[in-house]
Formats: structure tokens, sequence, C-alpha cells
């Protein structure tokens, strides 16, 4: 008769259904989190490389206004400006032509005089190094002479020895 009793009666599926309902929720609770985290962390991360994005587009956009400045530039440097200025006594043509190709020079130096002018900040720690690097030579050489001194002091005592 216990046997009869004991067979799985609806109280008991129900109760067995409740507890893995409960177990089930207990794990949605425990992968709830790092879901919720693993969510903004992309989230984030889509946020800055659309920042990063909107700013190398500005950048993008600026250097192609250099750019397109600078073959203007161009442009108006080499073209003839004789016939749209005030005339130019035709003596003076020479010396515009000969200030028009120096100023050429020029703007296609800039960059270097600019990259010189730049570091001119760096020359107070470039002195440094030199001055570190010049006594650190000046040891070398102390030593090396010092060195050479013993060399031929040992030659010479060689010298003796094989003499005598």
């Amino acid at each position: 008769t216990v046997d009869l009793t004991c067979r799985r009666t609806p109280c008991f599926a129900k109760f067995a259904e409740m507890e893995e309902m409960v177990n089930m929720e207990a794990e949605i609770n425990e992968v709830q989190p790092l879901l919720l985290s693993v969510t903004i962390g992309s989230t984030l991360q889509f946020y800055f490389i659309e920042k990063k994005c909107e700013i190398l587009q500005d950048m993008n956009r600026h250097l192609e206004a250099i750019l397109k400045e600078k073959r203007d530039l161009r442009k108006r440097l080499i073209k003839h400006r004789c016939q749209e200025s005030l005339p130019i006594e035709a003596a003076y043509h020479k010396s515009i032509v000969e200030l028009l190709t120096e100023a050429v020079t020029f703007i296609e130096k800039l960059e270097s005089h600019l990259q010189s002018v730049r570091s001119i900040p760096q020359i107070p720690h470039m002195m440094n190094n030199m001055d570190t690097t010049l006594s650190k030579t000046k040891v070398l050489m102390i030593e090396l002479e010092e060195l050479t001194e013993q060399i031929l002091k040992w030659k010479e005592l060689q010298k003796e020895v094989y003499s005598s």
C-alpha cells in the first residue's frame, strides 16, 4: 500500500515544476547582471567609437580645406598677375619674376622652417644632453690616455725584459 501511495500525484508533480521554476529564476538572476554589464560596456564602447569617428571626420574636413587652400595659393602664385593688377614697368618685370620664384620656394620650405621654430623650446634640453655627452667623452678620453700610457709602459718593460 505504501508503494501505491508513493506514486507521483499531481501535488508532487506541481511541486517539482515549482522547484524547477525557482531554479531557473535563480539562474536568470545570476546571469542578468553579467548581461547588463556587457550591454553597458558595449554601449559605452560604441559611444566612444562614435565620438572618435566624429573627431576624425572633423580633422579630415580641416585637412581637406588646408590642402584646397594650398592648391589655390600655388595656382595664384604661378598665375601671371601682370594683367590683373596695377601695370608694372618693364624694367621691374625681371625683379617681380625673381621675387615670385623666391616666394614659391619659401612657401615650399615653410614646413621645414616651422619645424625649426617648433624645435626652439627643446634647445635647452638638447644642450644639456650635449653637455652630458661632452663630459662623458672627456672622461673616455682621459681613460684612453691613461690606458695608452699603461700600454707604452708595458711595451717599454717588455723591451727591457727581452733585451736583458
